[in-house]
């Protein structure tokens, strides 16, 4: 089992580490305005509900629970490419960092919320991948009535270095056929299953008749406002809609130029082993992430965060 807080440190009360599915450690987080759950394993997000609430976060009921696999469902963390390598057809889909243990570096209450940082640094297995570049990540989850998800990568390298990156979050619903996602409209994008070109925006929300695979890519100009980004300061609002049960879920993010919106639906699903195949009527993926031309680059030293914050709300 990996270390989960290094010897002299202490656990809050609301925090604890322990098995779980798989025997894979697992920190629980039960905080007076919202519990979660966060495995060591990718540092993957697999639980959040405001206290008194449903389950946001959707998990796969067929989710394997091994080390060497990611699991499916949560929040996987996709680092340092997005889908498959460009130039390595062996590397791993959505790099490496969803398939590591995390080190759960602290842990502590902050009034009535619950801040958990997880740590991630260079390795010999990192560097030998088709990302070979020495770095730092902490991913800092903060649960309480929001779940706030901030990670933060330095280039430890003595030369610069490009990544992507993307918290590729499922969440959960009651029928896909009266999903929407709002925020996006008028925003052009990538349709993956479409070809390479960019599709114009849309004036409406996005609606679920099939399968959809979409990356809202955003401009990196001042005040320029994509996907329901924050960008350069300015903001707009995005979530999705709920319609069965009248439930809406905001997803704010700051220092994201991306959006990926994913539902598999009938063939895919059956297709992947780890996916059951009527689970996709009750989910529906909406991705922070800098990824194709929205792509990070940093100097030397720097260090770049990338923040998405979730909640309930009327």
């Amino acid at each position: 089992m990996p270390s989960a807080l290094p010897a002299h440190a202490s656990l809050p009360s609301s925090v604890r580490v322990g098995p779980g599915h798989g025997g894979l450690p697992v920190v629980f987080v039960a905080g007076r305005t919202g519990s979660a759950e966060i495995y060591l394993h990718g540092a993957h997000v697999t639980h959040w509900a405001p206290a008194g609430a449903a389950p946001v976060i959707w998990m796969s009921a067929a989710s394997r629970y091994v080390p060497d696999a990611p699991l499916r469902g949560g929040v996987p963390l996709c680092f340092p490419w997005f889908g498959a390598h460009d130039g390595d057809a062996a590397a791993p889909a959505h790099g490496f960092a969803r398939l590591l243990d995390w080190e759960l570096a602290d842990a502590q209450d902050d009034g009535d919320d619950v801040v958990a940082t997880f740590r991630l640094a260079d390795s010999p297995a990192t560097r030998s991948s088709a990302w070979p570049h020495r770095f730092e990540a902490r991913y800092t989850v903060t649960v309480g009535a929001r779940l706030t998800l901030a990670l933060e990568v330095t280039n430890l390298d003595p030369s610069d270095v490009m990544f992507e990156e993307a918290l590729h979050t499922y969440l959960r619903v009651s029928d896909i056929a009266s999903t929407e996602v709002t925020g996006l409209e008028g925003a052009p994008f990538l349709d993956r299953l479409g070809g390479p070109d960019p599709q114009a925006g849309e004036d409406g929300p996005v609606r679920f008749a099939g399968e959809t695979d979409r990356i809202y890519l955003g401009t990196r100009s001042a005040a320029t406002v994509v996907d329901g980004a924050v960008v350069d300061g300015a903001v707009v609002d995005g979530g999705v809609v709920d319609g069965a049960v009248g439930r809406r879920v905001r997803i704010d993010k700051l220092g994201s130029g991306s959006t990926v919106v994913w539902n598999p639906w009938v063939d895919k699903s059956a297709a992947m082993a780890d996916f059951g195949d009527d689970e996709w009527t009750t989910m529906v993926c909406v991705e922070t992430c800098n990824i194709r031309t929205d792509a990070v680059r940093l100097a030397p030293g720097q260090s770049h965060t990338m923040t998405a914050v979730l909640g309930l709300t009327a």
